[in-house]
């Protein structure tokens, strides 16, 4: 199975015997391939913690007012839990493509 997958998502050449013959430009591919999406999620966490700062600076300059003391705390939560869906996203797609495709 992981033959074929090889063969038909990154375009490795299988001989007969279901040996890998030529992995170069499938490698590349795949290297390429995790580089891009971690990054992508890399800057997605960014995004997530500058969220929980802007979370952060609302919650301790909302002067007692309720309304935006609860603005800011629910900014920080959702700051909060983007980062952790990037964490397992993160793990998610490097353990798919660690134990499908490489």
């Amino acid at each position: 199975m992981k033959d074929i997958i090889n063969k038909l998502a990154i375009g490795a050449e299988i001989n007969g015997s279901g040996d890998q013959v030529t992995g170069g430009k499938g490698k590349i591919l795949t290297d390429n391939v995790t580089l891009i999406i971690n990054a992508v999620i890399g800057v997605l966490g960014l995004v997530c913690v500058v969220v929980m700062i802007i979370g952060g600076i609302s919650y301790m300059t909302s002067s007692g007012d309720a309304a935006k003391v609860k603005k800011g705390k629910d900014t920080i939560l959702y700051g909060l839990i983007g980062l952790v869906v990037c964490v397992l996203a993160f793990a998610l797609v490097n353990w798919v493509i660690g134990s499908i495709l490489a």
